[in-house]
């Protein structure tokens, strides 16, 4: 609709205000906006005021409609004016105004009064023209029905992408706004397009950004890595400024009215059929808003600065956080994979596409890398496992023999001949015998296995007992018959002989 009403809808604007009837009434009888209501009924009643222009000069005029009477506000103008600049609220200001002014006005009209002058003041928009090939802007919208053939409805999701030069579109449909989907329809336009922009501004899904920032958002890892492989970066924009994306905005409002409103469709393949038609037949024939040419040839010139496609698709793969369980492992699919055990009960980053798992820290450098598992099923790497949580017997009977090789020939020899007579229940008591160097020497276990291997005793028990009477007894030592502390035989007898002379 043009901003300038005609002749006729102005007058029966009048006729209906004369009639008793509403702003809101006739807004909403007309399809116009109050304000435009507003401005017409009482467009003989303003408020005009003098402020600077742009260029500084004072002739510049802001009028401010009033309701029939001129605002009390009009009296302050000055002192309102320095109190917007300093930032203060309209609450504020009607504070000040009955403290220090006496204003007796209601806080309504001096609200009333200070929007007015901030609209008057707001600056305006600048419109940003981008060289071909530098950028395309991307929105969703709402899709067309899908009616299956048991009469159900389905809702889609309308995603459009411009180039922000040519104007060249690409639109396509699907029932979610995930991260894979979003991932699809972009590699899907850019081979569309034949080529890659420069930069790809979104707005602030979720599928894409982790963490809305001006200045450096958090984005998807996912989404990183596809701007990698392609090439391009990912400029997401303001929070909650659609304008930053305008070129968009309204395209994604063009596809759905003309392209998709009133009809209905039996699948997402006949619904995005029927937009790739109408891409090529109805939107690339219109003509571009600012350069007045048509979109197809402007396209045309604006392909060769594109950059080149990569030869292969952008890898299918899911991802996710996890959190790792106290037992090292995250859960993948209904399985279980192993991680270092240094993030025990941290978030790590997964990823997984039915052959391989990979887990990445959260700067996404990469952990591991495991072969996918079944529902129930576990994989764990041996360097994943602490040392102090590895039992001799994990580590196999052929370990175990080499550490009994170190306690001794006649340990070791003991050790095969028992493997060989117990069998599997040998691995309990090879383990035990390596725990026996807690308790007696290297000489007194080798000496114990020789015994035992003679009596042919390979039960653990028996082991301990012959170790046992084989130890070491305590060393004996030679009297020594002479020395300088020791006194001849004869002195001793005559001290005894003097003691009994003097009983």
């Amino acid at each position: 609709m043009s901003n300038t009403l005609k002749d006729s809808m102005i007058e029966t604007i009048k006729e209906l205000g004369k009639r008793g009837w509403s702003h809101r009434q006739i807004a909403k009888e007309l399809n116009v906006h109050r304000n435009t209501v507003r401005k017409h009924l009482n467009g003989d009643s303003t408020c005009t005021i003098s402020t600077a222009g742009s260029d500084g000069s004072p002739d510049s005029k802001c009028t401010i409609p009033t309701t029939g009477r001129q605002s009390k506000c009009v009296a302050y103008d000055e002192y309102i004016r320095e109190r917007l600049k300093l930032g203060l609220s309209a609450q504020r200001i009607f504070q000040d105004l009955q403290m220090e002014k006496g204003f007796e006005g209601s806080y309504e009209s001096v609200k009333r009064y200070v929007r007015k002058l901030e609209e008057c003041d707001e600056v305006p928009f600048r419109r940003m023209e981008v060289l071909p090939g530098t950028e395309c802007q991307v929105d969703y919208g709402t899709g067309a029905w899908i009616v299956g053939a048991d009469s159900k409805r389905r809702k889609t999701h309308l995603f459009r992408v411009v180039l922000s030069c040519s104007r060249k579109a690409y639109s396509e449909v699907s029932f979610t706004q995930e991260t894979e989907c979003f991932l699809r329809a972009l590699e899907n336009a850019f081979r569309h397009f034949g080529g890659v922009p420069e930069a790809v501004v979104i707005d602030n899904l979720k599928a894409g950004v982790i963490k809305p920032c001006v200045y450096d958002p958090d984005l998807n890892p996912k989404l990183r890595d596809f701007a990698a492989h392609y090439s391009t970066c990912i400029l997401p924009s303001r929070v909650r400024t659609p304008r930053h994306k305008g070129k968009v905005e309204r395209q994604v409002g063009y596809a759905q009215d003309n392209a998709l409103k009133g009809r209905s469709f039996k699948s997402l393949a006949e619904q995005n059929a029927h937009l790739r038609d109408w891409e090529i037949h109805v939107a690339d024939k219109r003509i571009h808003g600012t350069m007045r040419r048509q979109v197809q040839r402007m396209f045309e010139e604006e392909k060769p600065h594109l950059s080149a496609l990569p030869p292969d698709l952008f890898p299918a793969f899911q991802e996710g956080r996890r959190k790792v369980h106290r037992d090292g492992h995250v859960e993948i699919a209904k399985a279980y994979y192993s991680v270092p055990p240094e993030y025990t009960r941290r978030e790590v980053w997964v990823r997984h596409d039915g052959r391989l798992v990979e887990i990445f820290n959260d700067a996404m450098d990469r952990l591991c890398v495991h072969a996918q598992k079944e529902p129930g099923q576990r994989s764990t790497r041996r360097e994943h496992i602490p040392p102090e949580k590895i039992a001799n017997p994990e580590l196999g009977n052929e370990w175990m023999l080499r550490k009994a090789w170190v306690i001794g020939d006649e340990a070791a020899a003991w050790a095969k001949a028992m493997l060989a007579e117990r069998g599997i229940p040998g691995t309990r008591v090879l383990n035990g015998l390596l725990s026996l160097r807690k308790k007696h020497s290297k000489e007194a276990i080798n000496a114990g296995c020789t015994k035992a291997l003679e009596a042919q005793e390979f039960s653990l028990k028996g082991l301990r007992r012959h170790i046992e009477n084989s130890a070491e007894t305590q060393q004996s030592f030679p009297f020594i018959k002479e020395h300088s502390l020791i006194r001849e035989i004869k002195e001793y007898e005559q001290i005894t002989n003097s003691k009994g002379a003097f009983q």
